[in-house]
């Protein structure tokens, strides 16, 4: 009977030995499944939303996209109205052709300003010689004078005549300063109406980029979520027309107490399953950890209050795998995100059937 009782016994406690033995082993190489060196957060698929709007305010002519609707790079989503901006450019091409005129009558004034100049030398050539040859008279005359060869009369005669050609030479050096300032000023003409027809089409220009900016492209590949506006509403400028997010930036964003979060290096290789498709695992790189707690204890002076500190982590889909399955691609789905802490963990099986 003893015998028996000490069998029983040592059965007892073998079998609570190994219960002892298999919970420790479970604890130090698992964590909800997990082995030890794979951390996990509960998140939801997030992406870059982009919100499309007016660039100048005015009316929306068409919108020609649709909630729900995948878009692609370049794709027009919204036209908005070009009655305004057409009254412009019309405005504004007149005002060039009329500037352009500007500048052909200047340039003619410079040619007529110009040959005024050289006929008002050729004038002042003219002068200058009568006025050579009324001084030389006079030198002749007022020699001959004091001789008695000539009378008074002959040599007064001859002073009015240099005075005279004098006075002419006067004018026409005057009328040939007047000639070259009048170039001046044609020239100066010309620029003004050079000026005024690169103003002219720079301002066509501008409104041919305004024109160009009445038509909404969509900046990336992406997917309308909501419109804001309606088609023939009038949007102030900046006024937002819809909302798509973008299919190429996909992320989850979960949490990971400090212990756990103080490992984790940017870029290093994720998992996320998500509860819709918990058969399927895609591949994911971590592209952020925050460097400031999200939530914070009320204090923080013992170690076990330091590790409720929470640090939001940030894993971004593979944009080649969302370019591939851009059609399934949803946000707000809620799911699992997991990650290497230690790079010599494998991966279980669990999490190794990745999504091609």
């Amino acid at each position: 009977m003893a015998d028996k009782l000490k069998t029983r016994l040592g059965w007892g406690v073998a079998a609570a030995v190994l219960a002892v033995a298999a919970w420790l082993a479970w604890q130090s190489s698992t964590a909800n499944g997990l082995p030890e060196g794979i951390a996990s957060g509960n998140g939801r698929i997030e992406a870059t939303e982009i919100d499309i709007a007016a660039l100048s305010g005015g009316r929306i002519a068409e919108i020609r996209a649709e909630e729900g609707q995948v878009v692609r790079k370049g794709e027009v989503l919204v036209q908005m109205d070009l009655l305004q901006l057409s009254a412009q450019k019309r405005q504004a091409e007149a005002q060039l052709r009329r500037a352009r005129i500007g500048v052909d009558t200047a340039r003619s004034l410079v040619t007529q300003a110009e040959a005024q100049h050289k006929a008002a030398e050729a004038t002042v050539e003219q002068a200058r010689a009568s006025a050579d040859a009324a001084a030389s008279r006079l030198s002749r005359a007022e020699g001959l004078a004091r001789t008695n060869v000539v009378s008074q009369q002959v040599l007064d005669d001859a002073r009015a005549a240099g005075r005279e050609t004098q006075a002419g030479l006067a004018s026409a050096e005057a009328n040939l300063a007047a000639t070259e300032a009048a170039i001046s000023s044609a020239r100066a003409q010309v620029v003004d109406a050079e000026a005024a027809v690169e103003a002219a089409t720079a301002a066509i220009e501008g409104i041919d980029v305004l024109i160009d900016d009445t038509a909404l492209e969509s900046p990336r590949d992406g997917r309308v979520q909501y419109l804001i506006a309606q088609e023939g509403e009038i949007v102030a400028a900046g006024g937002r027309i819809l909302n798509l997010v973008d299919l190429e930036d996909v992320y989850m964003t979960f949490f990971l107490p400090t212990s756990q979060a103080g490992r984790v290096e940017v870029g290093a290789e994720a998992r996320l399953v998500m509860d819709a498709a918990p058969d399927y695992v895609i591949p994911a790189r971590i592209s952020y950890v925050a460097d400031v707690a999200q939530f914070t204890p009320k204090t923080v002076e013992t170690a076990e209050e330091r590790e409720k500190l929470m640090f939001r982590v940030r894993a971004q889909v593979d944009p080649d795998l969302l370019r591939k399955y851009s059609d399934y691609v949803k946000t707000g789905l809620p799911g699992m995100a997991y990650l290497r802490i230690d790079p010599d963990i494998e991966w279980p099986d669990s999490l190794s059937n990745l999504v091609p």
